[in-house]
């Protein structure tokens, strides 16, 4: 009986925004994705391109020469992308921290889709136990909102090269802030995830040797199969209904899939959690375990939690509560 009511909660959540996401027509825009691109206006050529960046990730995910100039205001930090999308708003990053007591350990965390605020519960929880906690606004979110948008609909949407740039905008700038906060003096990193956040952490783990902990919360390894799938993007579903196939979507998203750098998330130096629910109908329970099943097969340091709960529900007590002390306990051992 609890559990049917906990699945009609997800349910009613989960179309909560609805009425705020809009179907819109598929595009590619290759150049938003792949800055050389030239004269990629089909999606075999979009598809060549993606999986030739995957092959060169470190590179494609890599940072630019020189360090960026930091503005601190207190507890929160500023800098300009080294990615630029033309949106002023967008292409400042900013990071609100929350600082422990005497202590080299930092976490990156990042938060969900359309996430509307940080998190300052889970930072206080982490910096009492010793980690201090960098908060960074996704693109697009917070701080960077694009003006007189209602969600985040540039972060996640049938623009394939939007979709691209923008994740790859997230990482590059999370392992940036990894490099301010080792200016400033911290020794050991890890990275935290909240669903789509959770792609991002991922990413980072995968391609900046830095981080040695990531722990992966509501995750999945194939981008292009959650937005296919998922309850929450069937805005985006019915956008690309009749105009790709899922195979060609997952070989244009590409450089997104965590399952193409299973072998970087194995590397001897890095510990990864998955946390995943199982009554998850956002990010499919098939998603995430296909992800850890690849990770496992590729020799990774994986912790694996499965709580009985929905995408939302991870929420409510008592799984926010035995989430947060799973999450402390692997990201302090």
């Amino acid at each position: 009986m609890y559990h049917k009511w906990l699945d009609r909660w997800d349910e009613r959540r989960m179309r909560r925004g609805d009425d705020l996401k809009r179907t819109t027509e598929l595009a590619l825009d290759a150049e938003l994705a792949f800055p050389a691109a030239k004269g990629v206006t089909d999606l075999g050529a979009f598809c060549a391109r993606s999986e030739q960046v995957t092959r060169n990730s470190d590179l494609f995910f890599g940072l630019a020469a020189g360090a960026p100039e930091v503005c601190w205001q207190d507890d929160v930090l500023h800098f300009p992308s080294s990615i630029s999308t033309g949106m002023t708003e967008n292409d400042m990053v900013s990071a609100k921290v929350t600082r422990a007591r005497s202590s080299d350990h930092a976490v990156v965390v990042f938060h969900h889709w359309n996430a509307s605020s940080r998190n300052a519960p889970l930072a206080r929880f982490f910096a009492a136990r010793g980690i201090t906690v960098f908060e960074m606004a996704m693109p697009y979110h917070l701080e960077r909102t694009r003006p007189g948008s209602l969600h985040a609909d540039h972060m996640l949407s049938p623009n394939l090269g939007r979709t691209i740039q923008s994740i790859r905008q997230a990482v590059v700038d999370g392992r940036q802030l990894i490099k301010i906060a080792q200016r400033a003096g911290y020794r050991k990193f890890s990275v935290l995830g909240i669903s789509l956040g959770s792609w991002v952490a991922g990413l980072i783990a995968a391609h900046d040797p830095a981080v040695d902990k990531a722990s992966l919360l509501l995750t999945g390894g194939d981008l292009a199969e959650m937005v296919w799938t998922g309850g929450a993007t069937r805005h985006i579903r019915a956008s690309l209904d009749g105009k790709i196939e899922l195979s060609d979507l997952r070989r244009a998203w590409a450089p997104l899939n965590l399952e193409s750098y299973v072998g970087k998330l194995a590397r001897p130096a890095l510990d990864v959690q998955i946390l995943l629910a199982t009554r998850d109908r956002v990010v499919l329970p098939t998603v995430s375990e296909r992800l850890v099943q690849r990770l496992e097969g590729a020799g990774t340091s994986l912790n694996v939690e499965r709580l009985n709960c929905g995408h939302y529900s991870l929420t409510l007590p008592p799984y926010i509560i035995t989430t947060g002390m799973r999450a402390s306990r692997f990201l302090s051992c």
